[in-house]
């Protein structure tokens, strides 16, 4: 990353009233869930301690946001039957529920008639966009900041499309 483009936790700070991520992929191949991701593949056991030393980091700074008043939401587009690494990603997404996000799920089949950007990204207050880049295998490339408006309004109505279709955490039902 450069060394001028803002840090996540710095993207999160300077925002106001709304950090919204869509996210859609179904497997991702990021580094610092490889041990956690493997452990659950073998043992069905998923770290889900809010408290612990892998969730702390990202606990801490949602609800730190959260308190200060700007609405956290994620929106994970899905195909049925679900990946493993969903599985994966939903046995522990009541962490980010318990840290203030609200998470919504969509299966790809009721997104397809849905205008959407090429890549994941959050949005922060409608109006700057961190766009993730991801290599076909899943792994992380690179963020790319933006705040170009047209794209942070193709963004802003892709993920109220998405969120209005979507189903909240505590009703989505894995298949």
């Amino acid at each position: 990353m450069p060394s001028n483009e803002p840090t996540f936790a710095e993207l999160l700070a300077d925002c106001a009233r709304s950090a919204v991520h869509l996210e859609m992929r179904d497997a991702y191949a990021v580094g610092d869930e490889a041990q956690d991701f493997s452990t659950w593949l073998s043992t069905g056991q998923r770290d889900t301690d809010p408290a612990s030393e892998y969730w702390t980091p990202w606990v801490d700074l949602i609800s730190d946001t959260v308190a200060r008043g700007v609405v956290v939401r994620r929106a994970r587009i899905v195909s049925e039957p679900v990946s493993d690494y969903i599985r994966y990603e939903h046995a522990a997404t009541g962490v980010n529920v318990q840290a203030g996000e609200q998470v919504r799920w969509l299966s790809r089949s009721h997104a397809s008639d849905l205008a959407l950007p090429g890549n994941d990204f959050w949005l922060f207050d409608d109006h700057v966009i961190r766009w993730h880049h991801f290599a076909g295998d899943g792994t992380w490339v690179r963020q790319e900041i933006s705040a170009d408006p047209t794209n942070a309004k193709l963004c802003a109505e892709s993920f109220e499309a998405v969120w209005a279709r979507a189903v909240p955490h505590d009703q989505y039902e894995i298949h």
